[in-house]
């Protein structure tokens, strides 16, 4: 019975295969109809690679897609009386729509594509530059945007990353000691007090960019333990002649206001620029200390000081191209200040167990100050090469004289009403030279070969007179007042080469440095120092890219190098300068 059963069903299944082969492939067939679209253009030439889809108007998710061969056209297996919507595409023709519905036969449609227009009437590209870049072993900070916000070049440098400037004007980078200033490659040999000045009289808008080097190699001098900080300037970059005008202000407690211009002139060989700003400031500290000076005695400050001021800039430059690889450069600035400083500082003495006041007393503080910063130079570059490689050549002189008048007066309440008065001129002159040669050549693969030269001789005076009065009597203060001058010449030549490979930069030299220092005090005692030495300090620098975090490069790095630490020239005269009655400033 198993047997029979299983015969005729295997009887069945044979009968129904036959009939799907022999008739359901042919019903199939009968519903599709090849279908040829053909593509032209207007000239009657057929379009190759074009792109053709087809869509079912009843179904759109589902669709076909292909490319015209070298003849133009495609074939479709289309289901008759549907409708469907093509489209067409291709490179330099316009998007192409049209619907069809397909009829019995083997239809060819023809359509024709229309060529888009190659004439721009305008193209803008729009581009953000990096806040932030690194160089072989420097980073350059474009300030574009800083300087919207900022009303000074101090205030850019206060918001750039990576910069850290305390209340005297220091600016740090990555150790305790402050970082040099070097403004266009030029060191600038003055106290700290002077270059935040002279930052402050910057319009923030003249500053090209910033770079830092934290490390500084071979090239540079061996007293930059702190780095070097190098503000580049702008000069005449746009062709034909510019120019602009800028004003603005805020308002806290106190204001500040200012306005400028610059001009640029490069329509010729010769290009000029100018720039020139007025500052009006005013600022003030509010300070309140309490320092214990003895094992029952607290000192107690509130002091608030006045800082207005106005401060005048002028930058200008002129350059000439001798031949396409020669150029000849000029430029200078000059600065000019006056500021005028009041403070009120009320000070008490107690006695910390039991509070009593021992000493009160108010001191009235007020300092008047006339600076000026005349700074000049000439350069030249010669390119040698499209690879990059050049010789430069520059000679600057930097003057700085400042005069600065102090009156105090500081009247006691406690423990007897009485008044101690007196009065300060201090002057200071600067006189600095630096001549400097570089030769930068270039290879192919990423090597580089640098040499130079330098020689440097600084001319510095310092006269500080002081006077006490008492009873309507005024005496000179030998305590306070002196006088010194100091003269140094340092001569440097320098050797390195980098070269990167695999991603790793190496970069290796040597520096050698002649100093000879000769100082004098006059007051208030005679005494003097000779210095004469030569030094050897070697250079090595190697880092690799790790990645990059917002478009900016994080590498690591190892630096070996030596360094050696001068004064500050704002430190060479030990004189002391009044502040408070409890309170002075003495250089080294």
């Amino acid at each position: 019975m198993k047997t029979k059963f299983t015969k005729l069903f295997y009887g069945a299944l044979c009968i129904l295969s036959f009939l799907l082969t022999s008739f359901l492939p042919g019903r199939l067939v009968a519903q599709n109809t090849p279908v040829t679209i053909a593509i032209t253009n207007k000239q009657n030439h057929p379009v190759v690679f074009a792109t053709v889809k087809i869509v079912p108007v009843a179904d759109s998710l589902h669709y076909f897609e292909k490319v015209t061969d070298s003849s133009g056209m495609v074939v479709f297996d289309l289901i008759h009386d549907n409708r469907y919507l093509v489209n067409v595409t291709s490179v330099n023709y316009a998007s192409f729509n049209k619907g069809i519905t397909i009829k019995n036969g083997r239809p060819i449609f023809n359509f024709v594509l229309d060529n888009t227009s190659k004439t721009l009437d305008a193209v803008v590209i729009h581009a953000t530059k990096p806040l932030m870049r690194q160089e072989d072993d420097k980073t350059i900070v474009d300030p574009e945007n800083l300087a919207a916000s900022s009303t000074s070049g101090y205030e850019v440098l206060v918001k750039t990353p990576g910069l850290f400037v305390d209340q005297d004007g220091n600016i740090y980078l990555n150790s305790t000691t402050p970082a040099a200033i070097y403004i266009n490659g030029r060191e600038q040999k003055m106290s700290t007090a002077d270059v935040a000045s002279l930052l402050k009289s910057l319009p923030p808008n003249s500053i090209a960019s910033i770079e830092i080097i934290r490390t500084p190699s071979a090239k540079y001098d061996a007293s930059g333990s702190g780095g070097i900080v190098n503000v580049v300037l702008r000069k005449g970059i746009k062709i034909g002649l510019t120019g602009s005008v800028n004003a603005g202000m805020n308002q806290g407690t106190y204001g500040t206001q200012y306005a400028g211009f610059n001009l640029n002139d490069n329509s010729s060989a010769f290009s000029g620029y100018i720039n020139m700003q007025y500052t009006k400031k005013n600022m003030y500290d509010e300070i309140k200390t309490d320092r214990i000076f003895a094992p029952d005695s607290l000192l107690s400050q509130d002091a608030v000081t006045r800082y207005p001021g106005d401060n005048y800039y002028v930058g200008y430059g002129i350059s000439y191209e001798l031949t396409k690889k020669w150029e000849v450069s000029y430029d200078g600035r000059i600065s000019a200040g006056s500021a005028h400083n009041s403070s009120v500082n009320e000070s008490a003495i107690s006695k910390i167990s039991n509070g009593d006041i021992a000493v009160n007393n108010i001191a009235n503080v007020s300092n008047g100050n006339n600076s000026l910063f005349l700074s000049q130079g000439i350069s030249s570059k010669l390119g040698m090469d499209s690879l990059g490689s050049a010789w430069t050549n520059d000679i600057s002189y930097n003057y700085s004289p400042e005069k600065t008048r102090q009156q105090f007066v500081t009247d006691f309440t406690i423990p007897a009403v009485t008044t101690v008065s007196g009065d300060g001129n201090l002057t200071t002159h600067l006189n600095f030279l630096s001549a400097q040669s570089d030769l930068v050549l270039k290879f192919r693969k990423q090597f580089t070969l640098e040499t130079g030269l330098k020689a440097t001789a600084t001319a510095f005076k310092n006269n500080t007179d002081y006077f006490n009065q008492s009873g309507g009597v005024r005496t000179k203060d030998d305590t306070r007042t002196s006088s010194f001058n100091y003269h140094e010449n340092i001569s440097a030549g320098y050797v390195q080469a980098s070269k990167t490979l695999l991603g790793i930069t190496l970069k290796a030299g040597t520096r050698v440095e002649n100093t000879l220092m000769k100082g004098r005090q006059h007051l208030p005692v005679d005494t003097s120092f000779n210095i004469n030495r030569t030094d050897f300090f070697p250079y090595i620098y190697i880092s690799h890219s790790l990645m990059k975090i917002m478009g900016y490069e994080l590498r690591a790095y190892l630096v070996y190098r030596r360094t050696i630490s001068r004064p500050g020239y704002d430190l060479l005269n030990p004189s002391q300068r009044y502040v408070d009655p409890y309170l002075f400033e003495t250089g080294n």
